[in-house]
């Protein structure tokens, strides 16, 4: 069914921003690592009329607006879960791209109140602000945490699908619609092992969970590409996922530290050994378009009629984890995977 552990990169960045053509798009957790790496990319490829960065970060919001000159970049200061600053910055928007989180998993679980009210009441307040702003799409990142939760920061991801998937319902005849795109680790990004691993190389040392974790990979190329398909395919309720490479945890290490010794520390509260971009449950609703996977919503909306369902159907009793051998990348493969966050 994967028939490659890469995504398709057929289109160019250019073709795939025409879906924000002459429209303002905002982004929230504008200043994160994708965040980042979306408006950049947006600045450089698309016609969108306005970019809006909506973030809490002062500081980051500050860098940011030194290091990047465009007309049509807008800064908001500002946290989801203030449902009246979310007002504010969508008025005249066409479309939201959600990616503030909590998602450090140890944080969440120290702090789950905080997680809570960050990812999901968080994720209500964009939904209602954005069906009262009349916003044509709204496109959340998910990630491969949300798919049988054993963290509170997959629980919390796991409601905010739901939540933006039923928000179609809510929306029933205004123009808004909701999805979803969920994936792996982001090579590279903030709180990713690897910095981590590059750190440790150069003090002679590595720290190593468990050397049976095995972690689906996807480099910040990858996921803008996602998105941006994500928002051309949308009619309301999917979830959008990429066909992705794992590694193991000893694969990755030897890849970026060859020789360097290793210690086991054992899994942190909260992780996983694997971890799975689609349930047996969810597969039967997913169809593989070649180039990505999408699982359809299990209902239909009031006043929106169902997509024809496209794609191939998935076989039976097939699941996407991480700890599939298919999918596995070995030493070399890995290196040069790694080339792309060098």
């Amino acid at each position: 069914m994967i028939r490659s552990p890469m995504a398709s990169q057929a289109a160019t960045l250019a073709q795939l921003c025409h879906v924000v053509a002459d429209k303002t798009v905002l982004i929230t957790g504008g200043t994160g690592s994708f965040g980042r790496a979306f408006v950049k990319v947006l600045m450089a490829w698309s016609a969108a009329r306005k970019i809006i960065v909506f973030s809490r970060d002062e500081q980051k919001h500050y860098q940011m607006e030194r290091e990047l000159r465009d007309p049509r970049l807008r800064f908001f200061v500002g946290d989801v879960r203030d449902r009246d600053r979310l007002h504010q910055a969508f008025r005249g928007v066409q479309i939201i791209v959600h990616a503030a989180a909590m998602k450090h998993v140890p944080l969440c679980e120290y702090n789950p109140i905080e997680a809570v009210q960050t990812n999901i009441t968080g994720a209500r307040n964009i939904i209602e602000a954005a069906i009262e702003a009349r916003v044509e799409r709204v496109l959340a990142l998910s990630t491969d945490k949300a798919v049988a939760p054993a963290n509170l920061y997959g629980a919390t991801k796991l409601c905010m699908e739901k939540l933006l998937i039923a928000a179609n319902a809510y929306a029933g005849d205004q123009p808004t619609r909701f999805a979803l795109a969920r994936y792996g680790n982001v090579m590279g990004s903030a709180g990713s092992v690897i910095p981590l691993f590059r750190e440790q190389r150069s003090r002679g040392h590595l720290t190593i969970t468990d050397e049976r974790m095995t972690r689906f990979w996807i480099d910040m190329d990858g996921a803008i590409r996602l998105i941006l398909r994500g928002l051309d395919l949308m009619t309301g309720g999917e979830i959008f996922i990429p066909k992705l490479p794992t590694t193991d945890i000893v694969t990755l290490a030897e890849a970026l530290a060859p020789g360097v010794p290793r210690e086991m520390v054992g899994i942190r509260p909260g992780e996983k050994l694997h971890e799975t971009l689609i349930s047996v449950e969810e597969a039967r609703r997913a169809r593989d378009l070649g180039d990505l996977l999408v699982i359809w919503p299990e209902f239909e909306f009031h006043g929106h009629p169902p997509a024809e369902t496209a794609g191939a159907q998935l076989p039976d009793d097939f699941s996407y984890s991480s700890d599939h051998p298919g999918l596995r990348l070995d030493v070399e493969q890995t290196r040069l995977l790694l080339e792309r966050v060098a």
